[in-house]
């Protein structure tokens, strides 16, 4: 094995450990976090949902459930997710100012709190590497 490989595995590993300490393995993990990394569909959507937040992009039903590929997930089941998270109360859903028929779909204060201690975390552990 070469110096780059070397150097590339470590990282790799360093990588893969700092996503399941972060995730899978984490006994602290809050529930809103836990939630989304039950299986590939939500951790997909969850990181999807909060680039857009994030983003400052306002999303829709129609918008939420598409930032993720139809072929991770049936749309029953898209929406099955984005309803559970707002019944969880994850995911705050409230009607457009411009189209009372149009819900608009974001995080609540406790999913982006949880997030953003999550992607802190991520983020120093990987640094102290």
């Amino acid at each position: 094995m070469n110096k780059e490989n070397s150097t590339s595995i470590y990282r790799a590993r360093i990588l893969i450990k700092n996503i399941l300490n972060q995730t899978i393995d984490n006994p602290n993990s809050p529930d809103s976090l836990n939630f989304f990394h039950a299986d590939t569909y939500r951790f997909y959507f969850l990181m999807s949902f909060m680039w857009e937040y994030l983003e400052g992009n306002e999303m829709s039903q129609e918008y939420a459930i598409s930032l993720v590929p139809r072929k991770y997930a049936s749309r029953i089941k898209r929406l099955q997710v984005l309803k559970q998270a707002v019944k969880l109360n994850y995911i705050d859903e409230s009607n457009s100012m411009s189209d009372k028929r149009r819900r608009i779909y974001k995080p609540t204060e406790t999913l982006l709190n949880d997030f953003l201690i999550y992607t802190d975390n991520a983020f120093m552990n990987s640094k102290a590497v």
